[in-house]
């Protein structure tokens, strides 16, 4: 099932690493080219050769589709942010992108089960709204950011949960890509909101397509795998 996946991630990888590079030189025709490319090559990966199963070993298709959405409405982000005036239009396919990871996450397993997880990750969102609202974030995109804020912790929050939960390597695998997700998005606010950072779009796409790499590939390298149930309480005496 999985036999594909390193040749795939190479490629998704190899495109990422074009991207950047032509993200180091502003204004380049290339990178209109080059920055939808590593989610097109996931896209068509996660379609046509990579299979999604749940932990009774069926083939999940609504694991599979969620991925896959997740993915679609990244890569539309990625489209609409080539223009500074569509900010607004990616944010919301990015929302889209983080509800499709949170209900990914949550299949087959509880929901934040883990509240310490949960409480960094909406400290840390809290903390970037607040900087955000300091450095004057406008009126009309205070509503849309805050519900954003909200999603990526909890899409962070679900991924760490599954992560404990599971114990695998796969499942961690996807949880740093999560938190990854978090910084990046991080970067690219402070970056266009705040101040304006050295090399930023470099250090927001390095940051973004190894997240994104990271969940895709933990979630192929993972599928199946079943994750520790609780022990039965013994009986005493």
């Amino acid at each position: 099932m999985n036999r594909h996946l390193p040749r795939w991630a190479a490629a998704i990888a190899v495109c990422a690493a074009l991207a950047c590079a032509s993200a180091a030189l502003p204004g380049a025709p290339a990178q209109t080219l080059l920055k939808p490319l590593p989610l097109t090559i996931a896209i068509v990966w996660i379609a046509t050769s990579a299979r999604l199963v749940s932990a009774s070993g069926q083939f999940d298709p609504k694991a599979q589709g969620l991925l896959l959405l997740a993915l679609v409405g990244s890569l539309a982000g990625d489209l609409f942010l080539l223009r500074e005036d569509w900010f607004v239009p990616g944010l919301a396919s990015f929302l889209v992108a983080h509800l499709a990871y949170i209900a990914l996450f949550a299949r087959g397993q509880r929901w934040l089960a883990w509240r310490g997880a949960l409480a960094a990750t909406l400290a840390l969102g809290g903390a970037m709204y607040a900087l955000l609202w300091q450095a004057h974030l406008p009126a009309p995109l205070r509503l849309p950011v805050a519900v954003y804020v909200t999603a990526i912790a909890l899409m962070a929050a679900q991924a760490l949960s599954r992560a404990r939960e599971r114990g695998d390597r796969a499942s961690r695998a996807v949880a740093l890509g999560a938190c990854i997700f978090l910084c990046s998005d991080a970067i690219l606010a402070t970056n266009r909101f705040v101040a304006a950072l050295p090399l930023a779009q470099l250090w927001v796409l390095l940051t973004y397509y190894g997240a994104q790499l990271l969940i895709a590939c933990g979630m192929v390298a993972g599928a199946g795998a079943i994750a520790p149930q609780p022990r039965p309480p013994q009986a005493i005496g």
